[in-house]
């Protein structure tokens, strides 16, 4: 049997971020001094109060996905385990039986990681479309204030940064900057950044 695990929620939504880099378009007649500032974009995204909500909600709604697909996980184990033990005791109807309900039971099991796959999916999707694009414009809008003409994500382990000064991270500035300034953003209509393939939060 296949077996199927759901990552705790916060860690596959830090993951989301992975792929995101602070695209900062400096304005044609703006400052040209060439400040440089690196940002941990993951943290700056989950720890703003849109960002905390959000991991609150993906936990209300996936905990309970998560400890059906546990208890089926168990159900399973369980008759493999009486299977296993009975090989010498049960009657061949019963050992069939008991081994056509593991099929079954399994096949069920793998459908539903599946549909939570795809559903985890697309709230992925939807929250890189809205505190993404909204993260993206408070730092370009914040950059563009303070006179800065790069902004570096060093979120990622495989970032090319080796040292970066304590001194030019703003990922505190703007994650003030975000909780103070996101509402008044308007919609935004852009797409999604894309990223590259992350765990989806189910394994099987």
């Amino acid at each position: 049997m296949k077996k199927n695990t759901l990552f705790a929620v916060s860690a596959l939504a830090l993951a989301l971020t992975s792929s995101l880099a602070a695209q900062v378009t400096p304005s044609a007649t703006g400052p040209t001094n060439g400040k440089v500032a690196v940002i941990e974009i993951q943290a700056a995204i989950f720890q703003t109060k849109d960002g905390q909500k959000a991991l609150a909600d993906m936990q209300a709604k996936f905990n309970p996905v998560k400890a059906k697909l546990e208890s089926q996980r168990a159900a399973i184990a369980k008759d493999e385990d009486t299977l296993r033990k009975g090989q010498n005791t049960m009657s061949p109807d019963a050992l069939a039986k008991l081994q056509r309900d593991i099929e079954s039971e399994t096949k069920t099991l793998n459908r539903e990681t599946d549909d939570a796959n795809a559903d985890l999916e697309a709230e992925n999707q939807r929250l890189m479309a809205d505190l993404g694009q909204k993260m993206y414009a408070i730092i370009n809008r914040y950059a563009t204030d303070k006179g800065y003409v790069l902004v570096i994500d060093v979120s990622s382990q495989n970032t090319p940064v080796v040292f970066a000064s304590n001194t030019i991270d703003i990922t505190r500035e703007i994650i003030a900057a975000y909780d103070a300034g996101a509402a008044s953003l308007p919609p935004s209509t852009a797409a999604a950044p894309k990223r590259p393939a992350t765990p989806s939060g189910i394994a099987k």
